[in-house]
């Protein structure tokens, strides 16, 4: 004979409960972790590109200005090279809210920003931003 509970009985026991809540809590922590280092390693790559556009910036400002290797570049004449509206342009600053080197030398490394590196390290080792000098 089947049992049959009346409406009041019906639902889940607090055993039911506790394993759901403990699986998902157990997936939480997997994911948490990797989300978290997926969000760094975005931010790291988010710099090396800032980097890759400013070191293009310099070189057309210098090409265009028959600038040679040695010479000082500031940031207001990299600025004009660069897209206008991009929060680099606008800020001037990194996604980590550090800011860029005010001038550079033409034909060398653009150095990341300080304090980039520390913040980064465990997603970005020192190899990630080669060419970039680390400050």
């Amino acid at each position: 004979m089947l049992d049959k509970r009346s409406k009041a009985q019906q639902g889940f026991t607090l055993v039911e409960i506790m394993i759901v809540v403990a699986i998902i809590a157990l997936l939480a922590s997997i994911a948490v972790p990797n989300f978290v280092r997926s969000r760094k390693r975005a931010q790291a790559t988010r710099i090396l590109q800032d980097l890759r556009a400013i070191d293009a910036a310099m070189d057309l400002y210098a090409i265009e200005a028959n600038k040679t290797t040695g010479s000082t570049v500031t940031w207001s004449q990299v600025k004009l090279y660069l897209k206008t509206g991009t929060p680099l342009y606008v800020t001037g600053k990194s996604i980590l809210s550090d800011s860029y080197p005010t001038s550079f030398t033409v034909d060398s490394p653009v150095a990341t920003p300080v304090g980039t590196s520390a913040a980064l390290s465990d997603v970005a080792p020192p190899s990630f931003w080669s060419p970039y000098t680390l400050q």
